[in-house]
């Protein structure tokens, strides 16, 4: 990776096949059923940086709410005093950020918020 360049952030599946190798995130508050810790092969199990209980469950995975989620969720991070250890982990990363996730639907859960979330605060690093 050259100086400047963005550290690459893939939310995925935790239950998904031939994963890339990477620093492997948990960034769920509750461990997906069925995937045992050593299966899991984590690097990191960040809960304290998921959506709160209260808007997780609010959410409920319903796309119509992902909009309100996205900002609702946004808020949360910006507030949460464990948001920049965990920003500077993934900066510091010298592999692919992998953000593991147990959600059936892929295109609207917390880890696609929070990529885009910390491809922002990673440009204004750079």
């Amino acid at each position: 990776m050259k100086a400047g360049e963005l550290m690459e952030i893939i939310p995925m599946r935790i239950y998904a096949h031939d994963q890339p190798a990477g620093l492997r995130l948990l960034v769920d508050r509750v461990w997906p059923r069925g995937v045992s810790k050593v299966n899991a092969a984590l690097d990191d199990w960040t809960k304290t940086i998921a959506p709160s209980t209260e808007l997780r469950k609010w959410f409920g995975h319903d796309p119509e709410k992902f909009a309100e989620f996205t900002t609702r969720y946004r808020a949360e991070l910006d507030a949460n005093p464990d948001t920049p250890a965990f920003v500077t982990q993934v900066a510091t990363s010298k592999q692919p950020v992998l953000l593991l996730f147990g959600a059936k639907d892929e295109a609207h859960n917390n880890a696609v918020v929070l990529k885009t979330y910390l491809e922002e605060k990673l440009s204004t690093r750079a």
